[in-house]
């Protein structure tokens, strides 16, 4: 993930990424993507750029953002921990360690801690209910989780 840039940056940075889609339809999306792969996150300054360079309203752009998961508004961290919370893991204790990831990391759910180490998103299901529980950090599967475990696998991430 990019770390946080200076909003000249950003400002510099969003008006190339604009540049090759101005004047074609069906871009906001597109740009969206390529402007968090730039930065980890849509910058509120890159969103005004984007605004006054496609002529559109910010509402409009903020609403798309908001509306689709994939897009952040905040700097997430350089790992995300997820912890599902579907039927089987849930069963088998799942809160129990999405708790004890907040106590760790001392953050709340779809928070980002101070450093920017990690982020922890809470999911409907990860699709590995044979491992319940299950945590997954970044695309590494963590199964049959106990909350004894927990500290031991975030130490593996810096």
């Amino acid at each position: 993930m990019a770390p946080i840039v200076k909003e000249a940056d950003v400002v510099e940075q969003t008006r190339k990424i604009i540049a090759p889609w101005k004047g074609s339809k069906g871009v906001v999306i597109p740009i969206l993507q390529e402007l968090q792969k730039e930065f980890g996150y849509l910058p509120k300054e890159a969103l005004n750029v984007m605004s006054r360079e496609l002529k559109l309203p910010k509402a409009e752009l903020y609403g798309i953002a908001t509306f689709y998961a994939q897009f952040h508004l905040t700097p997430r961290g350089r790992h995300v921990v997820r912890v599902c919370r579907g039927t089987a893991c849930h069963v088998r204790g799942s809160l129990k360690i999405l708790e004890r990831v907040k106590e760790i990391l001392g953050v709340d759910e779809n928070e980002t801690t101070k450093d920017l180490r990690f982020t922890l998103e809470p999911v409907a299901c990860l699709g590995a209910c044979g491992l319940a529980p299950v945590m997954m950090i970044d695309d590494e599967t963590h199964g049959r989780m106990t909350p004894d475990k927990v500290s031991a696998v975030l130490d593996r991430y810096q």
